[in-house]
């Protein structure tokens, strides 16, 4: 199971602990033009091998060559030069919660980081800006040759691993902000599971901002050897405060042939948080990575995972719950690439749009020349609770194996008048009424996951209605 992400910033809000509020102080926080000297600060005071500085700065060059991505609306509020691109607390990253300082254990402690790591998770990684403060492996993982890292400190530690897989699944020359995140890239998590190792536990990393007008850009890598299997949770989460961050992290997934990978995010940033979630998978032959999204959270949120079937019978599957609730942009979806024949790929996606909500979903199924025999399918559904609010569906599909089977399904539809009547008959109030048929419009979709995960969607999509007193 994982952390209630907005149960816990309730309760954060209701304590008055807010972003501006908090006594954590800074060793560094550093502003200014993106530039040479700039990342060369960053990579010195990482203290990181001259590799490492290289592809800083190739991919700073990509940055100033690429042009903005023509679909992306809003970004104008972010200005780079007035956020803290890398900001280091005063705190070193521990394996024991008891040596957490206190000004930065309090935020964990609210989202119930010491309860679920005794309960249920394998392993936790804590990242608070632009450092990783907590890192914990359980000792049976740790014999077996499991490796579970702060990416910083990976770097060092196995810098030939490191090497081989980082920026090798999301080049930087991809787009504009993947270059820019490649080039100021901070902690993250590491993740090695060795052939055959199969985790049950769940590994959970939490990525904190902790204040306003800073950047967060963790780099996550996950390596499942052959035949093996890990479970991985990603939750992102920031306190209330005045003014906007921007969020702009990577997963890469590297799923060697017959293992199996799954990948969730419960994305649940404060509304004044600008994302950008850049997520991509290899999947070797076999192989099967598994994406589970859920984006409540952030003012305005551009995420798309994808997964590259390049082994024989490899498979992936994206499932995807969407709430754009107030005046709010959420634009995602997933991308799934076929290169290799008895391929199999689905995307399911569901998105509610309210209160001037936009949801927007963009897909792509693309099935190379070759890729015989491969199955794909994509169904998405949206529900627009209000006049004021909208929904648009982009599909992409590119198939070039006549072999191959393709289908795509949309719906859409409104919260009808005589639906409300019925539920508030029945003796709820009209927010009641709203909040159970948006669960009701999730529920085929709840259904198909993890009973812990499905658990958890279902409290926070509650919550986020109840906090800012229903919908409509």
């Amino acid at each position: 199971m994982s952390i209630n992400i907005r149960k816990g910033l309730e309760s954060a809000e209701e304590l008055g602990f807010l972003g501006e509020a908090h006594n954590v102080k800074y060793d560094i926080k550093l502003r200014g033009e993106i530039n040479e000297d700039l990342i060369k600060e960053i990579s010195e005071v990482r203290e990181e091998p001259r590799w490492m500085l290289e592809l800083r700065l190739n991919a700073l060059k990509w940055f100033r060559k690429l042009p903005m991505p023509k679909w992306v609306a809003g970004i104008d509020a972010i200005d780079l030069n007035e956020l803290a691109l890398y900001a280091r607390a005063g705190v070193k990253a521990v394996n024991d919660w008891s040596q957490v300082p206190e000004d930065v254990k309090k935020y964990y402690d609210l989202l119930k980081i010491p309860e679920q790591e005794a309960k249920i998770l394998a392993g936790v990684n804590a990242v608070y800006d632009s450092e990783s403060v907590y890192s914990n492996l359980k000792k049976e993982l740790a014999k077996k040759g499991v490796i579970m890292l702060p990416t910083d400190e990976a770097v060092k530690k196995y810098p030939e691993l490191v090497q081989k897989y980082f920026g090798r699944v999301f080049p930087p020359t991809d787009h504009k902000f993947a270059a820019l995140h490649t080039a100021l890239w901070s902690s993250g998590a590491f993740v090695y599971v060795p052939p055959g190792v199969k985790i049950p536990q769940p590994l959970e990393a939490l990525f904190l901002i902790g204040g306003p007008l800073e950047a967060q850009f963790e780099h996550t890598i996950i390596v499942a050897d052959k035949n093996s299997y890990v479970n991985f949770i990603e939750a992102c989460a920031a306190p209330i405060y005045r003014g906007y961050s921007f969020h702009n992290g990577m997963v890469e997934i590297y799923a060697h042939p017959g293992a199996t990978v799954k990948f969730t995010t419960i994305q649940n940033w404060s509304k004044n948080v600008i994302n950008f979630g850049n997520k991509r998978a290899i999947v070797e032959e076999g192989a099967r990575v598994d994406w589970v999204a859920g984006s409540l959270g952030s003012k305005i949120s551009y995420e798309y995972p994808m997964s590259v079937l390049k082994g024989q019978r490899s498979s992936s599957q994206a499932i995807l719950v969407t709430i754009a609730n107030g005046p709010y942009i959420k634009d995602g979806g997933a991308k799934m690439v076929h290169v290799s024949p008895d391929t199999r790929s689905r995307i399911i996606s569901k998105s509610v749009s309210a209160n001037g909500g936009l949801s927007v979903y963009r897909g792509l199924i693309k099935v190379l020349k070759g890729a015989k025999n491969s199955l794909a399918h994509a169904e998405c559904d949206s529900l627009i609770l209000d006049d004021k609010s909208k929904s648009f569906t982009y599909p992409h599909n590119q198939v070039d194996e006549a072999t191959s089977n393709v289908t795509h399904e949309a719906t859409a539809g409104k919260l009808g008048e005589e639906q409300l009547f019925y539920l508030m008959s029945r003796g709820l109030s009209e927010d009641e009424s709203k909040s159970l048929a948006v669960l009701g419009f999730l529920d085929d979709i709840l259904v198909k996951l993890p009973f812990e995960y499905a658990t958890v969607l279902r409290s926070v999509i509650q919550v986020e209605f109840k906090r800012i007193g229903g919908i409509g």
